[in-house]
């Protein structure tokens, strides 16, 4: 049998180069196309939602136990002023001039802790912001929202 009809068999190293360079390229569209930081900040965002409703709700079960009588809550706007952040326990610490909620985990009536924001390192802070109208209506925001996202609650 001559020489040029003998088989070859496996891959040269350009055609596994070549496979390689494909494969890391369209790894790369895929990766930019998810976006993880996006995706992950939609997440977070996600989560200070539920928070939020979370803790607007809690404030609203003590007001109907107690007579509609809420909790100690500031009057003004929910902004990131530090007499409005929601304190995990009693205002100590970072959360010195916040607002103590803690008649809401009291016994684990209404909440058995209070949520935190997911990118807060505080030691006492949440990271949630309460404040409540002239009127009386209650607002809990979350001022840490990421992509411009505005998440605030009010009832």
């Amino acid at each position: 049998m001559p020489k040029f009809f003998k088989k070859r068999s496996g891959f040269t190293l350009l055609e596994i180069l070549l496979v390689v360079a494909a494969i890391g390229i369209l790894a790369g569209i895929v990766i930019i196309a998810i976006n993880p930081s996006k995706q992950l900040g939609e997440t977070r965002n996600a989560q200070r939602r539920a928070d939020v409703n979370t803790i607007l709700n809690a404030i609203y079960q003590y007001s109907i136990d107690n007579n509609g009588t809420l909790p100690t809550i500031p009057t003004g706007s929910c902004a990131l002023v530090a007499a409005n952040q929601v304190c995990k326990g009693a205002a100590s610490g970072t959360c010195s001039a916040g607002v103590a909620m803690t008649v809401l985990t009291t016994n684990e009536k209404y909440l058995t802790s209070l949520p935190i924001d997911p990118t807060v390192s505080s030691t006492d802070g949440t990271g949630y912001y309460v404040s409540k109208s002239a009127n009386g209506r209650v607002t809990v925001c979350a001022p840490s929202a990421e992509q411009g996202a505005t998440i605030s609650v009010t009832r």
